[in-house]
């Protein structure tokens, strides 16, 4: 189903509009069924998904065999079948890791993307504007039979059959595009894994540990030895950061970051997703986790360009 979207008008260091509404079309989802889908992906990932009750949700990581990330998640079940959030390009790659795994389970994993439609609603208004729509909304998740409404703190993310997503776009003036929603996760220190960065970082130089995506007591899953060590033995030397400035650049996945030294500046770390409005952009990064909170960074390719690092909203110690 294709929503009419707009780009958002308000700056990205401004207050949200009191109700925003954005067509979360750059997400995706896994579907998991069959008596064994669930022992079978608690077999696979961080997050303990045995133990995942029907009000709740949480994220997870699937990882390589050396516990690096090939998919950060949100993770929920609608009946009885299982679901994964992740982005839609990253859907592609981690579904035919973890089907090669599951032919030896009663267990059939599917791309559900198209099946539902996602839509972001955050503001002042959006707790208002939900729940007269779907009753009152108190627990982390809610099904209902227009669809499941994934609650994180004062927003939400609404998964839905069709039907009902062309009645809510219908009934408000505007649907904003998927950065709208991209810039709130960013702010919120989500750990968004792209495809183009699959196999590159261990759970917690994204922060996984930090947001309850990472359980140390569910036992073995690929990669766990390897996050596990870096728990109790140390060695994680990264993490991700929140980062706001300008360029001139159009900015993308791989464009380079530069922090300054003593010496001048020097490669500094990778984003992992970013929103861009003319010359303003906000993104999250991996960078050495000693990087001080005042630290200066640019873009390489823009000696002008100025980037400073946001609080995060969680802590990151154990």
């Amino acid at each position: 189903m294709t929503i009419s979207v707009s780009t958002p008008t308000w700056a990205l260091d401004a207050s949200l509009p009191p109700l925003m509404i954005a067509n979360l079309s750059h997400l995706g989802l896994i579907k998991i069924v069959g008596e064994q889908g669930r022992t079978f992906i608690h077999g696979q990932v961080t997050t303990d998904i045995v133990s995942l009750a029907k009000d709740q949700w949480r994220w997870g990581a699937h990882c390589d065999p050396k516990g690096k990330m090939i998919a950060s998640f949100r993770t929920f079940a609608i009946d009885d079948a299982l679901f994964m959030l992740m982005p839609r390009d990253t859907v592609a790659i981690d579904l035919p890791q973890l089907q090669k795994y599951a032919v030896f389970s009663k267990a059939t994993l599917t791309n559900a993307s198209d099946e539902l439609v996602l839509l972001g609603v955050a503001g002042d208004e959006a707790k208002a504007f939900v729940e007269a729509r779907f009753g009152a909304i108190t627990l982390e998740l809610t099904v209902t039979e227009q669809g499941t409404i994934i609650k994180d703190a004062e927003r939400y993310i609404l998964a839905l059959t069709p039907e009902t997503a062309a009645d809510i776009a219908a009934s408000v003036e505007s649907v904003f595009d998927a950065s709208a929603w991209q810039a709130i996760e960013i702010l919120a220190g989500y750990p968004n894994l792209a495809a183009s960065h699959a196999n590159q970082y261990v759970p917690q130089m994204c922060n996984l540990q930090a947001v309850n995506g990472i359980s140390f007591n569910k036992g073995c899953y690929m990669g766990q030895e390897t996050v596990a060590r870096m728990k109790y033995r140390g060695g994680n030397k990264r993490a991700l950061y929140i980062l706001q400035g300008h360029t001139s650049l159009t900015v993308d996945l791989e464009t380079a970051l530069e922090i300054a030294m003593e010496d001048g500046f020097r490669r500094g770390g990778q984003i992992i997703e970013f929103v861009q409005r003319g010359n303003q952009v906000l993104l999250t990064a991996v960078l050495a986790n000693d990087t001080e909170s005042d630290a200066k960074l640019r873009f390489a390719e823009d000696e002008q360009s100025s980037l400073s690092i946001l609080p995060l909203p969680y802590s990151l110690e154990d």
